[in-house]
């Protein structure tokens, strides 16, 4: 399975939720945003939210404004 991670293709073996791919990339579950195919999913649906061959994600990091 290809996916673009930030404008950057990488090959998974196997099918993937975005939880798993944030697991597998190793990074934080806290402090970021996730869009997957230019929509923004909710943390709470992370764990539920399969990826496709060819899917887009946009990982953004929050940052508190002020």
């Amino acid at each position: 399975m290809q996916l673009m991670i930030n404008d950057m293709p990488q090959q998974f073996a196997q099918p993937l939720s975005i939880a798993d791919l944030l697991q597998t990339l190793a990074q934080p579950q806290n402090g970021i945003a996730v869009a997957l195919n230019q929509q923004v999913v909710s943390k709470s649906q992370w764990p539920h939210t399969q990826l496709k061959d060819h899917d887009r994600i946009t990982l953004f990091k929050v940052v508190a404004g002020g």
